[in-house]
Protein backbone atom coordinates (compact mmCIF):
# COMPACT_ATOMS: atom_id res chain seq x y z
CA UNK A 1 0.00 0.00 0.00
CA UNK A 2 2.86 2.30 0.89
CA UNK A 3 4.64 1.39 -2.33
CA UNK A 4 1.52 2.19 -4.33
CA UNK A 5 1.17 5.51 -2.65
CA UNK A 6 4.81 6.32 -3.37
CA UNK A 7 4.36 5.43 -7.02
CA UNK A 8 1.26 7.53 -7.19
CA UNK A 9 3.08 10.45 -5.64
CA UNK A 10 5.90 10.11 -8.12
CA UNK A 11 3.41 9.99 -10.94
CA UNK A 12 1.72 13.08 -9.67
CA UNK A 13 5.10 14.85 -9.36
CA UNK A 14 5.93 13.99 -12.95
CA UNK A 15 2.59 15.33 -14.10
CA UNK A 16 3.13 18.47 -12.12
CA UNK A 17 6.59 18.94 -13.57
CA UNK A 18 5.29 18.37 -17.06
CA UNK A 19 2.47 20.79 -16.41
CA UNK A 20 4.95 23.31 -15.07
CA UNK A 21 7.21 22.76 -18.07
CA UNK A 22 4.28 23.12 -20.43
CA UNK A 23 3.19 26.24 -18.63
CA UNK A 24 6.71 27.61 -18.70
CA UNK A 25 6.99 26.86 -22.40
CA UNK A 26 3.67 28.53 -23.00
CA UNK A 27 4.74 31.54 -20.96
CA UNK A 28 8.05 31.71 -22.79
CA UNK A 29 6.27 31.32 -26.10
CA UNK A 30 3.84 34.04 -25.09
CA UNK A 31 6.72 36.25 -24.02
CA UNK A 32 8.45 35.59 -27.31
CA UNK A 33 5.29 36.44 -29.21
CA UNK A 34 4.84 39.54 -27.09
CA UNK A 35 8.46 40.52 -27.61
CA UNK A 36 8.12 39.92 -31.34
CA UNK A 37 4.90 41.88 -31.45
CA UNK A 38 6.53 44.71 -29.53
CA UNK A 39 9.51 44.60 -31.88
CA UNK A 40 7.24 44.68 -34.87
CA UNK A 41 5.17 47.42 -33.27
CA UNK A 42 8.32 49.44 -32.64
CA UNK A 43 9.46 48.89 -36.20
CA UNK A 44 6.05 49.90 -37.47
CA UNK A 45 6.11 52.96 -35.22
CA UNK A 46 9.55 53.85 -36.51
CA UNK A 47 8.35 53.35 -40.07
CA UNK A 48 5.21 55.36 -39.35
CA UNK A 49 7.24 58.19 -37.82
CA UNK A 50 9.56 58.07 -40.82
CA UNK A 51 6.57 58.18 -43.16
CA UNK A 52 5.05 61.05 -41.21
CA UNK A 53 8.36 62.89 -41.34
CA UNK A 54 8.59 62.29 -45.09
CA UNK A 55 5.02 63.48 -45.49
CA UNK A 56 5.76 66.56 -43.41
CA UNK A 57 8.82 67.26 -45.56
CA UNK A 58 6.76 66.82 -48.70
CA UNK A 59 4.09 69.18 -47.37
CA UNK A 60 6.72 71.76 -46.51
CA UNK A 61 8.27 71.33 -49.94
CA UNK A 62 4.86 71.79 -51.55
CA UNK A 63 4.30 74.92 -49.48
CA UNK A 64 7.62 76.29 -50.64
CA UNK A 65 6.78 75.47 -54.26
CA UNK A 66 3.35 77.09 -53.86
CA UNK A 67 4.97 80.20 -52.41
CA UNK A 68 7.33 80.33 -55.38
CA UNK A 69 4.43 79.81 -57.78
CA UNK A 70 2.42 82.54 -56.05
CA UNK A 71 5.38 84.85 -56.39
CA UNK A 72 5.75 83.95 -60.05
CA UNK A 73 2.01 84.40 -60.55
CA UNK A 74 2.13 87.83 -58.93
CA UNK A 75 5.07 88.78 -61.13
CA UNK A 76 3.24 87.45 -64.18
CA UNK A 77 0.10 89.39 -63.20
CA UNK A 78 2.12 92.57 -62.74
CA UNK A 79 3.86 91.90 -66.03
CA UNK A 80 0.54 91.45 -67.82
CA UNK A 81 -0.80 94.63 -66.21
CA UNK A 82 2.31 96.52 -67.28
CA UNK A 83 1.98 95.18 -70.83
CA UNK A 84 -1.72 96.10 -70.92
CA UNK A 85 -0.99 99.61 -69.66
CA UNK A 86 1.80 99.93 -72.19
CA UNK A 87 -0.47 98.74 -75.00
CA UNK A 88 -3.17 101.17 -73.87
CA UNK A 89 -0.68 104.04 -73.79
CA UNK A 90 0.60 103.10 -77.24
CA UNK A 91 -2.95 102.83 -78.60
CA UNK A 92 -3.87 106.20 -77.13
CA UNK A 93 -0.71 107.73 -78.55
CA UNK A 94 -1.41 106.29 -81.99
CA UNK A 95 -5.03 107.44 -81.80
CA UNK A 96 -3.93 110.91 -80.77
CA UNK A 97 -1.43 111.10 -83.64
CA UNK A 98 -4.06 109.84 -86.08
CA UNK A 99 -6.49 112.50 -84.89
CA UNK A 100 -3.86 115.10 -85.72
CA UNK A 101 -3.40 113.90 -89.30
CA UNK A 102 -6.50 111.95 -90.32
CA UNK A 103 -9.62 113.68 -91.64
CA UNK A 104 -12.49 113.98 -89.21
CA UNK A 105 -16.17 114.70 -89.55
CA UNK A 106 -17.15 118.36 -89.09
CA UNK A 107 -20.42 120.25 -89.35
CA UNK A 108 -20.55 123.84 -90.61
CA UNK A 109 -23.60 125.82 -91.76
CA UNK A 110 -25.77 122.69 -91.61
CA UNK A 111 -23.41 120.60 -93.73
CA UNK A 112 -21.40 117.56 -92.64
CA UNK A 113 -18.14 116.66 -94.36
CA UNK A 114 -14.64 115.32 -93.78
CA UNK A 115 -11.84 117.79 -93.08
CA UNK A 116 -8.16 117.49 -92.24
CA UNK A 117 -7.17 118.73 -88.77
CA UNK A 118 -4.96 121.45 -90.31
CA UNK A 119 -7.83 122.49 -92.58
CA UNK A 120 -10.23 122.77 -89.64
CA UNK A 121 -7.70 124.65 -87.53
CA UNK A 122 -7.00 127.21 -90.26
CA UNK A 123 -10.70 127.82 -90.92
CA UNK A 124 -11.44 128.30 -87.23
CA UNK A 125 -8.47 130.66 -86.87
CA UNK A 126 -9.84 132.84 -89.68
CA UNK A 127 -13.29 132.80 -88.10
CA UNK A 128 -11.76 133.83 -84.77
CA UNK A 129 -10.29 136.96 -86.43
CA UNK A 130 -13.72 137.82 -87.78
CA UNK A 131 -15.41 137.38 -84.41
CA UNK A 132 -12.85 139.67 -82.78
CA UNK A 133 -13.60 142.34 -85.39
CA UNK A 134 -10.15 142.08 -86.97
CA UNK A 135 -11.55 142.15 -90.51
CA UNK A 136 -8.23 142.73 -92.25
CA UNK A 137 -6.69 139.66 -90.58
CA UNK A 138 -9.86 137.68 -91.34
CA UNK A 139 -9.69 138.66 -95.02
CA UNK A 140 -6.05 137.60 -95.25
CA UNK A 141 -6.73 134.33 -93.43
CA UNK A 142 -9.72 133.38 -95.59
CA UNK A 143 -7.93 134.22 -98.84
CA UNK A 144 -4.98 132.08 -97.72
CA UNK A 145 -7.34 129.27 -96.75
CA UNK A 146 -9.15 129.27 -100.11
CA UNK A 147 -5.84 129.21 -101.93
CA UNK A 148 -4.50 126.35 -99.84
CA UNK A 149 -7.73 124.29 -99.75
CA UNK A 150 -9.63 125.09 -102.99
CA UNK A 151 -11.72 121.88 -102.80
CA UNK A 152 -12.45 122.08 -99.09
CA UNK A 153 -15.89 121.47 -97.64
CA UNK A 154 -15.34 124.81 -95.91
CA UNK A 155 -15.05 126.60 -99.28
CA UNK A 156 -18.56 128.07 -99.50
CA UNK A 157 -18.59 129.13 -95.85
CA UNK A 158 -15.14 130.67 -96.31
CA UNK A 159 -16.36 132.66 -99.34
CA UNK A 160 -19.31 133.93 -97.33
CA UNK A 161 -17.23 135.09 -94.37
CA UNK A 162 -14.49 136.48 -96.62
CA UNK A 163 -17.11 138.60 -98.38
CA UNK A 164 -18.47 139.76 -95.00
CA UNK A 165 -14.97 140.78 -93.90
CA UNK A 166 -14.52 142.70 -97.17
CA UNK A 167 -17.91 144.37 -96.71
CA UNK A 168 -16.83 145.48 -93.22
CA UNK A 169 -13.64 146.87 -94.79
CA UNK A 170 -15.86 148.71 -97.33
CA UNK A 171 -14.38 146.80 -100.22
CA UNK A 172 -17.88 146.40 -101.67
CA UNK A 173 -16.79 145.34 -105.13
CA UNK A 174 -14.67 142.45 -103.85
CA UNK A 175 -17.38 141.49 -101.37
CA UNK A 176 -20.07 141.47 -104.08
CA UNK A 177 -17.85 139.31 -106.27
CA UNK A 178 -17.34 136.67 -103.57
CA UNK A 179 -21.04 136.66 -102.64
CA UNK A 180 -21.79 136.03 -106.32
CA UNK A 181 -19.25 133.19 -106.54
CA UNK A 182 -20.88 131.47 -103.57
CA UNK A 183 -24.45 131.84 -104.88
CA UNK A 184 -23.49 130.66 -108.36
CA UNK A 185 -21.06 127.83 -107.53
CA UNK A 186 -23.06 126.40 -104.61
CA UNK A 187 -26.73 127.45 -104.90
CA UNK A 188 -27.82 124.68 -102.50
CA UNK A 189 -25.66 126.03 -99.70
CA UNK A 190 -27.69 127.30 -96.71
CA UNK A 191 -25.88 130.65 -96.99
CA UNK A 192 -26.70 131.14 -100.70
CA UNK A 193 -29.91 133.22 -100.15
CA UNK A 194 -28.14 135.39 -97.59
CA UNK A 195 -25.20 135.79 -99.98
CA UNK A 196 -27.51 137.24 -102.67
CA UNK A 197 -29.09 139.61 -100.15
CA UNK A 198 -25.65 140.78 -99.01
CA UNK A 199 -24.57 141.13 -102.64
CA UNK A 200 -27.50 143.48 -103.25
CA UNK A 201 -26.39 145.53 -100.22
CA UNK A 202 -22.93 145.83 -101.76
CA UNK A 203 -24.45 147.02 -105.03
CA UNK A 204 -26.50 149.62 -103.18
CA UNK A 205 -23.32 150.85 -101.48
CA UNK A 206 -21.74 151.05 -104.95
CA UNK A 207 -24.74 153.17 -106.09
CA UNK A 208 -25.71 150.46 -108.58
CA UNK A 209 -29.41 150.34 -107.68
CA UNK A 210 -30.39 148.69 -110.95
CA UNK A 211 -28.09 145.74 -110.30
CA UNK A 212 -29.24 145.61 -106.69
CA UNK A 213 -32.89 145.33 -107.78
CA UNK A 214 -31.97 142.59 -110.24
CA UNK A 215 -30.12 140.65 -107.55
CA UNK A 216 -33.05 140.97 -105.13
CA UNK A 217 -35.47 139.73 -107.78
CA UNK A 218 -33.15 136.79 -108.46
CA UNK A 219 -33.13 136.00 -104.75
CA UNK A 220 -36.93 136.04 -104.50
CA UNK A 221 -37.28 133.85 -107.59
CA UNK A 222 -34.60 131.34 -106.58
CA UNK A 223 -35.36 131.08 -102.86
CA UNK A 224 -38.98 132.19 -102.40
CA UNK A 225 -39.43 130.47 -99.02
CA UNK A 226 -36.27 131.83 -97.42
CA UNK A 227 -36.07 134.55 -94.79
CA UNK A 228 -33.69 136.39 -97.10
CA UNK A 229 -36.44 136.49 -99.76
CA UNK A 230 -38.81 138.17 -97.29
CA UNK A 231 -36.18 140.80 -96.53
CA UNK A 232 -35.54 141.22 -100.28
CA UNK A 233 -39.21 142.03 -100.90
CA UNK A 234 -39.10 144.79 -98.31
CA UNK A 235 -35.94 146.27 -99.80
CA UNK A 236 -37.35 146.19 -103.30
CA UNK A 237 -40.19 148.37 -102.09
CA UNK A 238 -37.71 150.85 -100.62
CA UNK A 239 -35.64 150.91 -103.81
CA UNK A 240 -38.59 152.04 -105.97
Amino acid sequence: MIAFNASAALFEDDDARRAILDLRQKVEASQLRTTEELRRGNEENVQLRRSLLDLSNQIESLRSEMAVLRGQNEQLTRGISDVQRSQKDVAQGVEERLRKVEPGKVSVDGRDFEADPAEKQEFEAALAHLRKGDFAAAQTAYMSFLKRFPQSGYRSSSLFWLANAQYALRDYKAAAGNFRILATSDPQHPRAPEALLSMANCQVELKDVKSARKTLEELIASFPQSEAASAAKERLVKLK
